[in-house]
């Protein structure tokens, strides 16, 4: 009895990795010009991170989430800056916008 709980327990944790690994997001990488969501764009209430990438020909806006990645980056776009970066993580499309959560923000140098 005690082996046959053993192993249904195996298989329950072994269904729980593998159903966590297909519904895991995966990161992707954008490249475009970072600006203040609220000062630059006056879409947003409060000082948010926006990324602007050109898709097919049109300007897509990238929303990052406030984490403490997006949060680290924001001095350099507040108040009509921009800035042109990469920016990995994960993005979910809510609203009709396309909100990415940070995992990495890094400038790109010219």
């Amino acid at each position: 009895m005690k082996k046959l709980k053993l192993i249904m327990a195996m298989l329950a944790g072994l269904l729980f990795a593998s159903a966590t690994t297909v519904f895991a997001a995966d990161e992707v990488t954008i490249t475009g010009n970072m600006v203040c969501g609220k000062c630059t764009l006056h879409e947003t209430e409060s000082c948010q991170n926006v990324v602007q990438v050109t898709q097919d020909g049109k300007t897509v806006n990238y929303y990052l989430k406030q984490n403490d990645v997006s949060k680290g980056a924001h001095s350099a776009v507040c108040h009509g800056d921009t800035e042109k970066v990469t920016v990995t993580g994960t993005v979910e499309d809510k609203d009709g916008k396309k909100m990415m959560t940070p995992s990495k923000i890094e400038p790109v140098k010219t």
